[in-house]
C-alpha cells in the first residue's frame, strides 16, 4: 500500500481509530477523520491528530469525504451495515479497520485469540508465558495498545499475542496467525449480528488464512469450536477438561499435553472450570512454540488474573465484594455464579445484547446466588425472564448506584455481592472497566465501622 497515493477516512475516534490515523500520517497519507458521537474526548483527540495533518470533517461535509476517499478504516465499534461504510461498498471502496491495516505490516508471530469468553484473560496467559519463556511479546488488539501501534516495535523474533473481538473480524481479512486460539461460543452481541449463524461464522473468520504450517488450537468441549476443525487447512491441536485428546487435556487434577504432565491445579492461584480451559488453551500453544515446559508452568501458576474479572474488591461488614464487570454475556456470569462458594447477591443488568436471559435464571438456581438485583435499560427484559424461569428471589431498580446500595443492603454477614451484569455496559458506562472502577470505588468508599 502506497500511503502518499491514498486518502483514508478514519470514522470512530477511539483508540483504534486514533492510532490507525496517526500510523498513517506518519507514513505521509491524506486522513480524513469523522466520529458521530461529540463530546469532550473526540475533539480532543481530533484537534491533536488535525495538528498532524488530519482533515476533520463533520456530519455534512462527510458525504464529500465519501466521494474523495479511497479506504475507509472503520472502528470496531461501529457496524458494517451502517450508512457509511454501506455507501463505501457500494461505490466498490475497500473497507479496513485498525487490525487489518496493522496486519499488512506486522513482522512478529502471530498468537491470535478469540471466542465469546476467555479472551483477555488467555491472552494475557500466554503472553506470560512467552515473557517467562524468554520471548519478547506484547499483549495487543481488543486488550493493551492496539496492534497498529506495535507494529512497528516488534521484529520477527518477537511475538504478539492479539485478542480479537467479533467486532474486529468484522474488517479483517488479511491476518494470518501462526497459532489461532477460539475459546468458545456462545452466544453474545445479537443486537449487532442479528443470529447466531452470522456470529458463528465470524468467529471461524480468524481460521480462514491459516495454512497447513499454521495451528488451530480449539475447544473440543464445544461443539460449535470442535466443528471448526472440518474445513480448516491447518494442524489442529484440541484442549478439553472432559476429554483425554490430541493436544492439552485435564486428567486427575492435572493439566498434561499429550502424556506429559504440565502442572497440578491445585498450584494455579486463579480458580475456576474456565481459567483450566484458559490455562489448557495456553499449554497446547506453548507445546507447539517448544517453550520450556517448567517455565510455562511457572507462569501459569503465577498468573493472578485479570482486572474486572472476578476481582475481590475488599470484605466491609463481613461482605466480600467482587468485581467481575467483565461477565458481558449470559455465559460468563454462569460461569463466574457457579465459582460462588458463600451465598451471593448478584447485581446484574445493563445494555441490552438481544439475549434471551432466561437460561440465566434456570442456571442461578442450581448456584449460590440467593437473590438478583436487577438494573439498567434492560431490567424490565431480565425481570420477565426472571419470571419465566420462576426465579422470584429478585429485586428491580433504575441505576447502577442504587443497585449497589440495595445489593449492600440484602447480603449478611458471609455471603458475598458479585458484579456480573450479563450485560454491555454502555446504557451509562463508556466501557466495562468504567463500570467496574464506579462499583470498586462505591465499595472501597463503605464505612466498614458504621
Amino acid at each position: 500500500m502506497y500511503f502518499k497515493n491514498q486518502k483514508f477516512l478514519v470514522a470512530g475516534m477511539s483508540k483504534s481509530g486514533e492510532t490507525a490515523a496517526r500510523f498513517l500520517l506518519e507514513r505521509g497519507a491524506e486522513v480524513y477523520l469523522y466520529d458521530d458521537v461529540v463530546g469532550d474526548n473526540v475533539t480532543a483527540v481530533c484537534a491533536k491528530l488535525e495538528q498532524l495533518g488530519a482533515h476533520v470533517v463533520s456530519a455534512d461535509e462527510c458525504r464529500n469525504a465519501e466521494q474523495n476517499c479511497d479506504i475507509l478504516v472503520l472502528s470496531p465499534g461501529i457496524p458494517i451495515d451502517t450508512a457509511l461504510p454501506v455507501s463505501f461498498r457500494k461505490q466498490g471502496k475497500a473497507i479496513i479497520g485498525e487490525e487489518e491495516l496493522a496486519a499488512l505490516y506486522l513482522r512478529a508471530t502471530a498468537v491470535a485469540v478469540t471466542g465469546t469468553n476467555g479472551k483477555t484473560t488467555t491472552v494475557s496467559m500466554m503472553n506470560d508465558v512467552l515473557n517467562a519463556a524468554g520471548k519478547k511479546s506484547v499483549a495487543c488488539g481488543n486488550i493493551g495498545n492496539p496492534l497498529i501501534k506495535e507494529v512497528e516495535n516488534l521484529s520477527f523474533d518477537d511475538f504478539a499475542v492479539i485478542e480479537i473481538s467479533s467486532f474486529q473480524l468484522e474488517t479483517l481479512s488479511s491476518l494470518r496467525p501462526h497459532i489461532a486460539i477460539i475459546t468458545n461460543v456462545t452466544e453474545d452481541h445479537l443486537n449487532r449480528h442479528y443470529n447466531m449463524e452470522n456470529y458463528i461464522f465470524l468467529k471461524s473468520k480468524i481460521l480462514r488464512n491459516l495454512r497447513e504450517s499454521e495451528y488451530a488450537v480449539l475447544n473440543y468441549d464445544d461443539p460449535v469450536v470442535r466443528s471448526f476443525a472440518k474445513n480448516c487447512k491447518a494442524k489442529i491441536v484440541y484442549f478439553s477438561v472432559q476429554n483425554k485428546v490430541d493436544g492439552a487435556y485435564f486428567e486427575n487434577g492435572s493439566l498434561y499435553f499429550n502424556g506429559e504432565k504440565y502442572l497440578d491445579i491445585s498450584d494455579m492461584t486463579v480458580g475456576g472450570a474456565h481459567n483450566v480451559y484458559n490455562a489448557l488453551a495456553c499449554i497446547a500453544a506453548s507445546a507447539i512454540l517448544k517453550l520450556d515446559k517448567t517455565a510455562v508452568a511457572g507462569a501459569l501458576c503465577a498468573f493472578k488474573g485479570i482486572r474486572h474479572r472476578l476481582e475481590t474488591v475488599r470484605e466491609a461488614g463481613g461482605i466480600t465484594y467482587i468485581d467481575d464487570s467483565k461477565g458481558t454475556n449470559v455465559d460468563a456470569t454462569v460461569k463466574a455464579a457457579q465459582t460462588m462458594r458463600a451465598p451471593t447477591v448478584i447485581l446484574l443488568g445493563g445494555k441490552d445484547k438481544g439475549y434471551d436471559y432466561t437460561p440465566l435464571f434456570e442456571s442461578l438456581k442450581s448456584t449460590q446466588v440467593i437473590h438478583a438485583v436487577i438494573y439498567g435499560e434492560n431490567r424490565f427484559r431480565m425481570l420477565n425472564s426472571a419470571m419465566k424461569a420462576d426465579y422470584v428471589s429478585v429485586s428491580l431498580c433504575s441505576d447502577f448506584g442504587t443497585a449497589v446500595k440495595l445489593a449492600r443492603f440484602i447480603a449478611k454477614p458471609g455471603q458475598n455481592v458479585l458484579l456480573s451484569p450479563a450485560s454491555s455496559s454502555f446504557d451509562s458506562f463508556s466501557n466495562y472497566e468504567e463500570r467496574g472502577d464506579t462499583f470498586r470505588a462505591m465499595v472501597e468508599s463503605i464505612d466498614d465501622k458504621a
